[in-house]
């Protein structure tokens, strides 16, 4: 499968995709709209940062306890039931009169839940089309999630100076109404993909299982140190440069997009397994020159090439998936998606200290700097790996630890 008209024309990807985009849109407006609120009600910055970012933090929680979910529930019904619970949360908290704490409640039990939900969507992904598909299928819904994610924040604003922001969050409780009106009609049933109940014991369990491949570890720390120490340099555009950092965030989107498509649509197979080392040191390297404070003109070239490099984690994921037992893709692909929001929130974390420390160029620079060193220590094992080829570990062999 090497062509978008391939990737729509392949049955129940349209409906999975238009799923996946009406909840993504939902949260990106609703997100928003409760930053403002709680801003409204609060006055604090760190409240309103925290109701727009604080689901992320808690996909850590839910990748603990419930996320084997992922692949112990029957697919359809599981995005449609997560549709329906995000959007009586939305709505929930667009009650006049709720305190803030209750607020943060609802936000913190979603972001748990929210865990489970990139697992299934990426799960029945993995199961909707062939083998070779998945990159070409997860780099469409990459794109379409960033250009949905730029504009939802262009037009929730504009949203909630018109109907307030307790109206913006009723409207994305009826977006998520109608992504689940469209996952229940567009997809079909499957079972699911493994088998026993959801629990936090067998979440332990499969979480391990996965983590006790040595190549798989490898796979994971990369899709996780170098891009969420990048997302931390990317915080730091605002006091780099205030009344740039729009441009800055809107060529990044554009570097990210453009390397989606020609990874995702044009890279050869035979290319995969040997470009995503050198993609992660591209996702660093070109930061390093922010050290010279370079103007707005070669920053926004040195930005659209680093960005370019994110395309690395479509190859990394097409390489778990040919690590994974089928019956585990789903929590596989659940548990690369919590850690990696876990680590950009830390990235942020580490960049902001740098720089609160220091300056935004240093602490821009320095955050590259060992996301480039992870990459490279890194490296040996991913290129090892890369050499076995693709074929899927038996799950008895698979439960074992791997051994060097």
């Amino acid at each position: 499968m090497r062509t978008y008209r391939e990737l729509f024309l392949t049955k129940e990807f349209t409906p999975l995709f238009l799923a996946a985009s009406g909840q993504t849109a939902a949260q990106t407006v609703s997100g928003l709209a409760l930053g403002i609120l709680v801003y409204q009600r609060t006055g604090s910055a760190l409240l309103s940062s925290l109701a727009m970012f604080a689901p992320a933090l808690a996909h850590m929680v839910g990748a603990a306890t419930v996320l084997s979910g992922a692949d112990r529930l029957p697919p359809r019904a599981a995005m449609t039931g997560l549709s329906l619970l995000f959007g009586a949360g939305t709505a929930l908290q667009a009650i006049p009169g709720l305190p803030v704490w209750g607020m943060f409640l609802v936000l913190l039990g979603l972001g748990v839940v929210g865990s489970v939900s990139g697992g299934v969507r990426y799960g029945l992904l993995n199961e909707i089309l062939p083998r070779d598909g998945y990159l070409i299928g997860r780099s469409m819904l990459n794109m379409s999630f960033g250009i949905i994610q730029i504009c939802g924040f262009a037009v929730g604003g504009a949203l909630v100076t018109v109907l307030s922001a307790r109206g913006t969050l009723l409207l994305s409780a009826v977006l998520y109404l109608l992504a689940a009106v469209v996952a229940c009609c567009g997809l079909s049933s499957r079972p699911p993909r493994g088998a026993g109940r959801t629990s936090v014991a067998e979440t332990w369990r499969t979480n391990a299982r996965l983590w006790s491949s040595l190549p798989r570890r490898y796979v994971y720390l990369a899709l996780w140190v170098p891009n969420g120490l990048i997302v931390g340099v990317e915080s730091l555009y605002v006091p780099y440069s205030p009344n740039d950092a729009g441009m800055l965030f809107a060529f990044g989107a554009v570097g990210m997009l453009i390397g989606d498509v020609a990874v995702g649509r044009f890279l050869p197979a035979r290319w995969r397994g040997r470009l995503a080392v050198p993609l992660c040191v591209l996702l660093a390297a070109p930061y390093l020159l922010f050290a010279l404070h370079p103007g707005l003109p070669v920053a926004l070239v040195l930005v659209t090439v680093a960005t370019f490099g994110y395309a690395a984690g479509l190859l990394l994921q097409d390489r778990l998936m040919a690590l994974t037992p089928d019956e585990l893709s789903g929590q596989a692909l659940g548990l690369h998606s919590s850690g990696m929001l876990t680590m950009q929130g830390v990235g942020a974390a580490v960049a902001g200290s740098v720089a609160e420390l220091t300056s935004p160029a240093t602490g821009i620079v320095a955050t590259a700097a060992v996301s480039l060193a992870t990459t490279l220590l890194l490296a040996p094992g991913l290129i090892r790996g890369m050499a076995t080829g693709d074929k899927k570990k038996d799950p008895d062999q698979d439960a074992a630890p791997a051994r060097q």
